[in-house]
């Protein structure tokens, strides 16, 4: 028999968010090794209708288990919050059904999900991988929407007892493994393995691109941001480079996404008549190349006080289009340091202090970045070049999704770890009381594995 390994995340196909797609990616990659499971929740955004979900499914050799919770819009702060508590007490209640896999894998869509991951391990006794995508909750205090205090050290003390908990923490950069061996995690406990982009779907499509035909952006330059429209980035400073650019007929930028930040960047636009902009939703994972391919440029940002916490998940996919970049990062970020030792973009330093960002400087730096980039049309196909060759070396999707599979056999060809049986916090037990449904043995579910 094949190992089962079970995936908890929010978002999976046909989601068009990141997390959804990678871990799609992964899973599919994974299912000619594995027994692979998932358990989500409903898409949040399907490009192209017809999708009709159904509790269980299956789709190239993957076994998808959808749970039922909230979708209020993400524009909405207490929408995200029961959106985020409602998928995890349904996560947490549907494993409660005897599931038995053999490795857990918790991603960070919601990030309380290495909390039901944990209780799986202690209930069924299976290895633990925690992947992740952002580190919680210090991505939220860094980006401005939490205060450090007695909540956050509360959320944080129940996440690194998961993660100590856990037989493997899998990161994204060099900068957030800091991080975790900073919280006391052990060395070898911790992995990097970065995300990626398949470089067979998304490839440079330049010439006749469709997506600038359909928009009217053939003799365009465009400046391109594509991904989510979260607090964690940097997002006015680019809108407000294209308000000093209007002057520039020829420099278009398109904004493609969704997120919190959206309804006031749209409100900014109309206020002060950036007539130079467009929003667009999120594009078919189908017509990647063509829409990240349309860009001239891209641009990728990160608030400076996270950047030990995430690592942006659209480098890889505008790299295998062949676009350079203009990234607002800290200069010293690992970010920072691809663009410029590949030299497959532009820096703006945005320092490592969030309330030190000079806005004015920013701006201005963003504007040079541009002009350069425009007027250096030579210039910019070179980095193009140079980035889609990064992206096919380093960065495509069967290169990591090998490397993830090498590690799940790592973990189960390793000793176990003695059980761990410490005194569950308050906190805990009143998100995860300890008690066991009874199963009606007529009802089948795939996660079934009865001992024995």
């Amino acid at each position: 028999m094949k190992s089962r390994i079970l995936f908890l995340n929010r978002s999976y196909w046909p989601d068009t968010e990141a997390t959804g797609q990678l871990l799609t990616d992964l899973a599919e990659d994974l299912a000619g090794r594995f027994d692979v499971h998932i358990l989500a929740g409903h898409p949040n955004h399907v490009a192209g209708s017809g999708y009709e979900h159904a509790r269980v499914e299956h789709r190239n050799d993957v076994t998808i288990h959808r749970t039922r919770h909230s979708r209020f819009p993400k524009t909405s702060k207490f929408g995200k919050l029961a959106n985020l508590m409602s998928f995890t007490a349904a996560a947490y209640l549907r494993q409660r059904r005897k599931i038995r896999p053999d490795v857990v894998v918790a991603q960070t869509d919601p990030f309380f999900l290495p909390l039901v991951a944990s209780r799986i391990k202690r209930r069924t006794g299976c290895r633990m991988i925690v992947t992740l995508q952002d580190i919680y909750p210090d991505v939220m205090v860094g980006a401005g929407l939490l205060k450090e205090g007695r909540t956050t050290r509360i959320i944080r003390s129940l996440l690194q007892r998961a993660y100590h908990r856990a037989d493997r923490v899998v990161v994204l950069s060099r900068d957030m493994r800091e991080k975790c061996l900073d919280w006391g995690l052990p060395e070898d406990k911790v992995t990097v393995i970065p995300n990626w982009a398949d470089t067979t779907l998304v490839r440079p499509d330049k010439e006749r691109n469709a997506f600038r035909a359909r928009h009217g952006l053939q003799d365009a330059f465009v400046v391109m941001y594509s991904g989510n429209l979260g607090y964690a980035h940097l997002l006015e400073p680019f809108l407000q480079a294209a308000e000093r650019l209007q002057a520039r007929k020829e420099i278009q930028f398109v904004i493609i996404g969704e997120g919190v930040q959206k309804p006031g960047l749209e409100r900014m636009a109309a206020a002060r008549g950036i007539s130079n902009v467009r929003f667009l939703p999120y594009q078919p994972r189908h017509e990647l190349s063509q829409s990240l391919s349309a860009a001239d440029v891209h641009f990728v940002s990160m608030h400076p006080d996270v950047a030990d916490c995430l690592m942006p998940s659209k480098l890889y996919g505008i790299l295998a289009s062949g676009t350079p970049l203009i990234a607002a990062c800290p200069a010293d970020s690992e970010l920072g340091e691809i663009i410029r030792d590949f030299e497959v973009g532009l820096v703006c330093n945005a320092g490592r202090q969030r309330e030190l960002i000079d806005r004015a400087a920013m701006v201005s730096q963003i504007t040079d970045a541009i002009d350069t980039l425009a007027n250096q049309r030579a210039l910019a196909r070179q980095m193009g070049a140079a980035a889609r060759q990064l992206a096919v070396q380093k960065f495509d999707r069967r290169i990591h999704t090998r490397q993830f599979g090498d590690l799940i056999e790592d973990i189960l060809g390793s000793a176990p770890e003695p059980a761990e049986e410490s005194a569950r916090s308050r906190v805990e037990e009143a998100l995860f009381p300890h008690r066991e449904n009874q199963v009606d043995p007529s009802r089948s579910d795939p996660f079934l594995r009865v001992p024995g």
